[in-house]
């Protein structure tokens, strides 16, 4: 019969080091000043890990686009919306999100064939149609909500409600980091945090040191990592102090994910002292780089994206394994354009449609696009005719995502819609399969990558998902 304080729990690598009177604390420390990282350690939540399969990427770059670009205006052309525009809409009409529902709306923007492969590509994006030949466009996928929380939910984690983990930190978990001095998910804020917040970079029930850390731009681009005391040495004196009573915490209650992750980024919070001002320092890019990123534009909104597809390349050099973008602010409702479609679309692309191609292109010249999956898109798309007589509202029954690099096949367009753009209806795909074809690029089989979690195996495609195969090279 046992105590009622009777706790019983495992010695995990740190509790073993403390009771064999080293100490993690005195590790670390050592490490620390050593200049070493503790992301090769034993058990390390970020050691690089063995895939399934030889993978064909390594990194992945998400272009996240808020709020729901329009297909039928960038990358899905409708002859008939244009033949009929103004005219009442003839097919059925589902349930929309306000059903405040006009006529068929034409694109204001015309679209031409780009490349050998002959891609079309709408007006909104002249840059980015240079790059036809890289582009994999899906235009077949499908969400199971209209409504921006729940889909965003649904893009990001595979579950439209709150609390499921990331694709950001489901690919952390699966496969550790080759980065040391920063973390394996990083967010780049360019000033719009999507609707469902923050939770769409969290970890939910993995550790919590997979979930995304969110740099921004400016002088202070990561929150809490500012060095306060006077000297390095003060602060690492301060810093064994902290994970010695961590320590004797885990000591007295067992394993506790909060602790053991507040231990780790103590320590990844001194490595990126060091390391984030030297990732941040835009200097060191030839002017070249920067005009051909956008840094030099007139508009903000530009120069705020093209410091961020920058940054991420420079993330790619140093081995992160997950970066995404999101939208910069001032371009109104994101693309979110209930009406006003033609000024907030123009703006929108303006924004983003330079320094993505030269993203594209800096990666490829470097030779990183074919080990990068570049993958842009929104959490649905919009409706071809229009809300009131100049907007459109949301669109989950057929939309438009495109990847590029990491083992895509290029200058292809995979799946349809119907005449009008509305409903996909050739090779529909789902959340899932666009996530477990990710997955597989990665050298994951999404099926095999589980976390156990109220008596049950998790996994970031639930218990759906296929691979697309017709869009591996």
């Amino acid at each position: 019969m046992h105590c009622r304080r009777f706790r019983p729990w495992s010695l995990n690598r740190r509790e073993w080091l403390w009771e064999t009177a080293l100490g993690a604390g005195g590790i670390s420390l050592w490490s620390l000043l050593a200049g070493e990282s503790l992301a090769t350690a034993p058990n390390d939540p970020f050691a690089p890990r063995e895939t399934h399969f030889p993978p064909r990427a390594k990194n992945v770059i998400f272009l996240y686009m808020d709020g729901g670009p329009s297909q039928v205006d960038t990358f899905d052309p409708k002859p008939r919306l244009q033949a009929e525009n103004g005219q009442p809409f003839k097919m059925k009409i589902q349930p929309t999100q306000f059903d405040n529902n006009g006529n068929t709306l034409g694109s204001p923007w015309k679209f031409s064939q780009h490349g050998e492969s002959g891609l079309p590509v709408s007006e909104l994006f002249p840059h980015v149609a240079e790059c036809a030949d890289d582009l994999c466009v899906i235009r077949s996928l499908t969400s199971k909500f209209s409504e921006h929380t729940n889909a965003n939910y649904f893009l990001h984690t595979g579950h439209g409600l709150q609390g499921r983990p990331s694709m950001g930190a489901w690919i952390g978990y699966g496969l550790g980091t080759e980065c040391q001095d920063l973390p394996a998910y990083v967010v780049l804020n360019g000033g719009l945090i999507p609707p469902g917040g923050l939770d769409c970079f969290g970890s939910g029930f993995l550790p919590a040191t997979y979930q995304g850390s969110v740099f921004k731009r400016g002088a202070t681009p990561v929150a809490d990592i500012a060095r306060r005391e006077p000297t390095e040495q003060a602060q690492l004196r301060k810093l064994e102090l902290m994970r010695q009573f961590d320590e004797q915490l885990l000591e007295s209650t067992g394993p506790q994910d909060a602790v053991e992750s507040a231990i780790r980024n103590y320590e990844l919070a001194f490595r990126m002292q060091v390391a984030v001002p030297d990732l941040m320092d835009l200097s060191q890019e030839t002017q070249a780089t920067q005009q051909a990123y956008g840094l030099e534009a007139e508009l903000d909104g530009t120069k705020t994206f093209g410091h961020a597809c920058l940054v991420a390349r420079r993330l790619i050099e140093r081995g992160v394994r997950f970066i995404q973008l999101t939208c910069p602010g001032g371009a109104g409702d994101r693309w979110d354009q209930h009406s006003n479609l033609r000024d907030g679309h123009a703006k929108n692309s303006r924004h983003v449609d330079q320094p993505i191609a030269a993203l594209l292109k800096d990666l490829k010249s470097r030779g990183l696009l074919d080990e990068t999956l570049v993958l842009w898109g929104g959490e649905f798309g919009r409706t071809p005719f229009a809300q009131g007589s100049n907007g459109r509202d949301h669109n989950p029954f057929g939309y438009s995502v495109w990847m590029a690099g990491g083992g895509v096949q290029g200058g292809m367009a995979y799946g349809a819609t119907d005449e009008y753009g509305y409903h996909a209806i050739e090779n529909r795909l789902e959340m899932h399969d666009l996530h477990a074809t990710m997955l597989h690029l990665l050298g994951i089989d999404h099926e095999r990558l589980t976390f156990r979690f109220s008596g049950r195996d998790m996994r970031l495609t639930d218990v759906h998902g296929r691979v697309i195969d017709d869009i591996i090279a």
